[in-house]
């Protein structure tokens, strides 16, 4: 194997030229805008210049360290990215691609780490024809994954479509359901605070400590655990976690997402990115807010309420007010009754997603001691 710097065989180009111009997006339109982030695709653009068609290439976000593959035409949100391009005397691009997804690196700090920290790795690589075969063999073990994880998919679909079928529009209200705003149905709204900012320090185990990485749209991420000591969950007492709390970031890229505090991940803590909002469940089914907040039309509330900056936020008290649809609890306990019925089936797929990314992480570790050919 040769030793090379990352940044020796991915050479990097910034997006500039490639940023969209408008984001009036339209599903009949062609060019995909793309983020490294979770959403990856954020809609399609009709503007014909400045596209970039010198794929295949990995996106890299250059705050977060999040990374997609791309192989088609597409335009860039922002400038918060490199587009990486392999040297393919020496590279190839899927092999790198897989290779990034094995390096852990501290990307809790607000700068840009390609430059500072990514591209002055050390890596080995085997022999151009090497990568290509083990290549083929993640892209396999890859393709199974994504078959469960778009089968979830399908069922989280099903889920909003319910919504809108039980209680329509949130934002346009065509059935006339009462409205009430978050405060009124909350016992506390409030948030945590960083660790480092007190003079404490992670640790291996302990309480786990929740920010907005692990807050999805509909549900919580702890693949990448943080822990803090039993001493500062204490000093953050408002911001201990309940189960069935609802979560919502407040910063950067993920604002607006919302999860649901699950027992299995307590005793847990926040940081100051996430809100925690303790429900009052005498007045409000916990399944019934998520599903309505995490509605394109909520989400598209919320995010409307951000203020620009080094990291784009929205505060508390835009959570306090924000208004969403108040029916009698009944039809609310309906509604969740049936979300239960189709969490149900989504768990036995998430069973076999389980098993199909095990394999693929069993064989990413493998490709990477020289094992797998």
């Amino acid at each position: 194997m040769k030793s090379y710097k990352l940044g020796d065989v991915l050479i990097y180009e910034q997006p500039t030229k490639y940023i969209v111009e408008s984001t009036n997006y339209s599903n009949s339109f062609k060019t995909p805008v793309l983020t490294a982030g979770q959403s990856f695709i954020l809609g399609y653009t009709d503007e014909v210049e400045g596209v970039f068609d010198n794929y295949p290439v990995i996106i890299f976000d250059d705050f977060t360290t999040a990374i997609k593959y791309v192989d088609f035409p597409f335009k860039v949100k922002s400038s918060a990215m490199k587009i990486l391009k392999a040297d393919e005397h020496k590279a190839d691009i899927k092999y790198l691609y897989y290779l990034m997804q094995t390096i852990k690196v501290d990307s809790e700090q607000h700068k840009r780490y390609w430059i500072s920290k990514y591209s002055k790795l050390n890596i080995k690589l085997p022999p151009l024809e090497t990568q290509k075969k083990i290549a083929v063999i993640l892209d396999e073990a890859d393709k199974l994954r994504q078959l469960d994880q778009q089968l979830i998919e399908k069922y989280d679909a099903l889920t909003q479509s319910l919504f809108l079928d039980m209680f329509g529009d949130p934002v346009t209200n065509p059935k006339w359901w009462d409205e009430i705003s978050i405060e009124k149905i909350s016992i506390i709204v409030t948030k945590g605070s960083s660790p480092k900012w007190q003079g404490f320090d992670y640790i291996d185990s302990g309480v786990r400590f929740i920010t907005s990485e692990n807050v999805r749209l509909g549900f919580l991420d702890c693949d990448k655990d943080k822990f803090v000591s039993e001493e500062f969950h204490d000093k953050l007492e408002r911001s201990k976690l309940k189960e069935n709390d609802l979560l919502v970031n407040l910063v950067g890229a993920s604002i607006g997402r919302g999860a649901l505090m699950e027992r299995k991940y307590l005793p847990a803590n926040i940081n100051q990115a996430v809100a925690k909002i303790e429900l009052n469940i005498e007045k409000i089914n916990p399944a019934f807010v998520l599903n309505q907040i995490i509605t394109p039309q909520i989400q598209e509330r919320l995010i409307g309420n951000k203020v620009e900056g080094a990291r784009a936020n929205i505060s508390l008290k835009n959570v306090r007010e924000l208004k969403i649809l108040y029916p009698p609890i009944e039809i609310q306990n309906q509604f969740a009754e049936r979300v239960q019925a189709i969490e149900a089936q989504k768990a036995l797929v998430q069973q076999s997603l389980e098993k199909s990314e095990e394999l693929f992480n069993s064989l990413l570790q493998k490709a990477f001691k020289g094992e797998l050919v």
